[in-house]
C-alpha cells in the first residue's frame, strides 16, 4: 500500500532531490528517472525503482498502476506525493507523473560480447548530457552491443542524460573505462575500430565496414586526439558543403551508425 509524503521536509525528500548530484549518485548508488514512458520501458526490461513517486492524479493510470505493482512486489516503496514535491525531485516546472529512484547499473568490459552485434558505439571524452543520451537513443534504434565511455565522460546517470536517453539507458549496456584498457580488450578478438576525422579524405559513404564495427566518436570540442585516430583500423569523414566545419557528435555518430548498419545489411 503506497505511502503518502507531502512535506518538503521529509528525510527521504531531501535524499532524493540530492541524487541530482553527482557526488550524491555515486555515494548513494542511486539515480532518477521521470516520466512514464521512460520508467515503464525500465519495467519491460526487467529494471524498477527502489523508490516510486507519484502523484494523486496519475494514480489510476494503468501504466503507474503496474508500475506500483511492480515496485512493491519487487520490494521497493511507491509513494503518493504533491505535484510540488514532483517538481522539486525532477528539476522542471511542469513534471512528469512519475519519478522513479534506481540502483545505478554497469557493465565491464569483460562482461562483453562482441559477437553479439554488429555495431558498437564508443564515445571519447563526451561532455554533454544530451549528446549522450541521444547516442543511447541511436544505439538503441540500430541495434548495437553497447555504449563504450572513454575518459572523463559525462555521467550517463544525470538526471539531464537519463531525460535525453528517452529509455535507452535500460535497454543499452553502457562501460566506462579508460583508453588503454578498451584498446587492449579490443584487439583480443576480432573488431574494427572506426574513427569519425576531420583529418583524413576517405568518404564514410565508400568505406568498408567489417563486423563488429566499433564506431569511435571524439569529444565535441576537440575531437579525437592524434594517438587515438592512429590506433583506429580506419579513418572516415563525413562531407560539410556548407560554412560549417563539423556536424554535432550525436548527429554524427547517428548518421555513422546507419551507414555501418546499411553495409552490414
Amino acid at each position: 500500500m503506497p505511502r503518502t509524503i507531502t512535506a518538503y521536509s521529509n528525510p527521504l525528500i531531501k535524499q532524493v532531490r540530492d541524487l541530482r548530484d553527482k557526488r550524491h549518485r555515486r555515494e548513494q548508488g542511486l539515480f532518477l528517472a521521470e516520466g512514464l514512458r521512460i520508467l515503464t520501458e525500465a519495467r519491460e526490461t526487467g529494471r524498477v525503482p527502489r523508490y516510486l513517486f507519484f502523484a494523486a492524479a496519475s494514480a489510476r493510470h494503468p501504466l503507474v498502476e503496474a508500475l506500483i505493482h511492480a515496485v512493491e512486489g519487487a520490494g521497493g516503496e511507491a509513494i503518493e506525493t504533491t505535484p510540488d514535491i514532483l517538481s522539486k525531485l525532477s528539476g522542471k516546472d511542469n513534471p512528469q507523473a512519475v519519478v522513479g529512484v534506481f540502483a545505478a547499473f554497469e557493465t565491464g568490459l569483460a562482461d562483453l560480447d562482441r559477437r553479439a552485434a554488429p555495431i558498437w558505439l564508443v564515445a571519447e571524452r563526451l561532455r554533454d548530457p544530451g549528446n549522450l543520451g541521444t547516442i543511447l537513443r541511436t544505439g538503441d534504434a540500430v541495434g548495437a552491443g553497447g555504449l563504450i565511455l572513454i575518459g572523463e565522460c559525462v555521467d550517463p546517470f544525470s538526471v539531464e542524460a537519463v531525460r535525453a536517453s528517452m529509455g535507452a539507458l535500460f535497454t543499452v549496456p553502457i562501460v566506462r573505462t579508460e583508453w588503454t584498457p578498451f584498446v587492449d580488450w579490443l584487439r583480443g578478438g576480432a573488431g574494427q575500430l572506426v574513427g569519425l576525422s576531420l583529418q583524413t579524405e576517405h568518404d564514410y559513404r565508400s568505406a568498408d565496414y567489417a563486423a563488429p564495427t566499433f564506431l569511435l566518436t571524439g569529444n565535441e570540442a576537440q575531437g579525437l586526439p592524434e594517438a587515438y585516430e592512429a590506433e583506429c583500423d580506419l579513418l572516415v569523414k563525413l562531407p560539410m558543403l556548407g560554412k560549417a566545419d563539423s556536424l554535432n557528435a550525436a548527429v554524427a555518430t547517428a548518421v555513422m551508425a546507419y551507414e555501418v548498419l546499411a553495409h552490414h545489411r
